[in-house]
């Protein structure tokens, strides 16, 4: 019998059709992965079954939660059963926690508003049980943390302890992992595994990305444009692959592309020895400040036209060096120089180097002013200019740098809300390029996108190294795009590089013990599918 079973289900938001008779069902214990891009109807679909529709919504079709259609109870009758019987682990947990309470109160909270005769300190100590089962024990994870205390990894299983702490019958996870390094979401998988199999759970997993369910779903359901395109089971699916879009999917997820062959070496930025602490708080009245050591004695070189990668896990110090590198922050020790000028002169930045270097950051619309067309936003970095291009000049750099990027001129006057998460970051990119900069730095530019558009991305940045000889350093948590973007990987440590050299041979024959438990669980699709593809 099915735990959750959907039947035809059509919705519509002010007349526009966002699903079409879509049908899945849940066991108990069952873990069914929906898939696909974004903007296919996944998440609309989750929160359909838990009944969190915007106003102007019309709902066809039933879903069956056991013997009960939540399409016809009351609200009250919903909000006994969310929380109750279905639970949600929702993509970012940051925005998913109250910021002012902590931890123990908000998984106690969720215990408390559907058992109002649990005590506070019947309702602490079951948070604490929970939170223990999701691997924060209460010696080493206080309840009265805050989330801000804790890392992404450990927001992600407070999260996951609130939508578990009633023991629901379906819980529903939607991209839980996509933010999260390889090891952490690797942990926050097997986690949701273990609680799906301990409780008889069902688990209904959505995620744009098969690799990551490949080798954990029972069952995959593939969705395109608010309908189900083909569905069955894992194994089952993977080999024998009916639809060209679950096709398209599996092959975006490995996509590799081919760079051209590097130039001979010849320096472009040194970093030596470099060493940048944080002060910390006193502990007492007249106690001295502590000081955090966020990047320890860390040297590298970047040659003219290599592409190098920088890998790690959250918290490693991959943030803090790009900020050194880019002049935002100053170090406390070593040294950073581009084509031998320091980027930092005294205690402020050498704007004659910072010049030379541009960033493309992970998120293209948070990092864009949705108030300005996209010519002026592609032009931001001519500040930096002492004679920027006007009139006719500036208008035909425009013109090129979003031709470069595969978009056209008359893009120029448009808004940023106009375009796809890929288009965005093209644009991001063709900003990167205008001023023609010695050295870009990708901070994981294609993490927050589907595969396909990342895929597209990816063989952009292949043509522009062509066309360009591209320098960059590329940072990402992904560790199968460092590999086909990449020369050379850098592999970072609490601070330090603890492994580094060609990627292949990093990859192939990692020698560190963290390099090779970062590559160990990072996701990976079946081995024959991948011969087979």
């Amino acid at each position: 019998m099915s735990l959750l079973e959907i039947t035809n289900l059509s919705l519509s938001i002010h007349a526009l059709k966002i699903l079409r008779d879509v049908t899945l069902s849940v066991a108990p214990g069952e873990i069914v992965a929906v898939t696909g891009e974004s903007g296919s109807g996944k998440s609309l679909t989750a929160l359909a079954t838990m009944q969190l529709l915007p106003k102007g919504a019309e709902l066809s079709g039933h879903i069956m939660l056991g013997d009960q259609d939540l399409t016809e109870l009351t609200e009250a009758q919903l909000c006994e059963i969310r929380g109750n019987d279905i639970g949600m682990v929702f993509q970012e947990p940051m925005t998913a926690l109250n910021p002012v309470q902590t931890i123990g109160a908000q998984v106690a909270e969720t215990i408390r508003v559907h058992h109002r005769d649990v005590s506070r300190q019947e309702a602490e100590a079951r948070a604490a049980e929970t939170l223990t089962r999701v691997g924060l024990p209460r010696d080493r994870f206080p309840l009265s943390r805050y989330p801000h205390e804790l890392s992404g990894g450990q927001r992600q299983r407070v999260v996951i302890a609130m939508a578990i702490a009633l023991r629901p019958r379906l819980l529903i996870a939607d991209e839980p992992t996509t933010a999260l390094d390889v090891t952490t979401q690797a942990q926050i998988l097997a986690l949701l595994k273990k609680l799906a199999q301990e409780d008889g759970m069902g688990l209904l997993m959505i995620t744009h990305d098969l690799a990551v369910v490949a080798d954990m779903a029972d069952r995959i359901i593939v969705m395109r444009h608010g309908e189900v395109v083909e569905q069955g089971e894992t194994l089952s699916l993977l080999q024998n692959m009916r639809h060209p879009y679950t096709k398209m999917l599996f092959e975006a997820s490995g996509h590799r592309v081919s760079l051209p062959e590097p130039p001979p070496p010849k320096p472009l930025l040194e970093v030596r020895n470099v060493i940048r602490d944080y002060r910390l708080p006193r502990t007492s009245l007249f106690g001295h400040p502590g000081h955090f050591r966020a990047v320890n004695d860390v040297s590298f070189t970047i040659q003219r036209g290599e592409r190098l990668g920088l890998v790690g896990e959250s918290g490693c110090g991959k943030s803090t060096l790009t900020r050194a590198l880019l002049g935002l922050e100053q170090v406390q020790g070593g040294s950073i120089t581009l084509n031998g000028a320091p980027v930092f002169s005294g205690t402020r930045p050498n704007m004659d180097v910072r010049r030379q270097m541009q960033v493309v950051f992970q998120d293209p619309f948070g990092s864009f002013n949705p108030r300005h067309r996209v010519d002026r936003l592609i032009t931001e970095p001519f500040h930096l200019l002492p004679d920027p291009p006007q009139g006719a000049d500036r208008i035909r750099a425009i013109d090129e740098a979003l031709t470069a990027v595969g978009l056209t001129p008359k893009d120029a006057r448009k808004y940023i809300h106009e375009f796809s998460g890929g288009q965005r970051q093209r644009i991001a990119i063709a900003r990167a390029l205008i001023i023609r900069p010695e050295l870009i730095l990708f901070d994981e530019a294609v993490s927050a996108l589907d595969v396909s558009v990342r895929a597209q991305i990816l063989d952009l940045l292949a043509d522009l190294c062509c066309a360009y000889d591209l320098t960059y350093l590329f940072i990402s948590h992904d560790l199968s795009v460092v590999r086909t973007v990449t020369d050379r990987v850098l592999v970072m440590k609490s601070g330090e590089i603890v492994e580094q050299g060609q990627t292949e041979d990093v990859f192939e024959r990692p020698a560190h013990p963290y390099t090779q438990s970062l590559i160990a669980a990072a996701p990976v699709l079946p081995q024959f599918e991948q011969a087979r593809a």
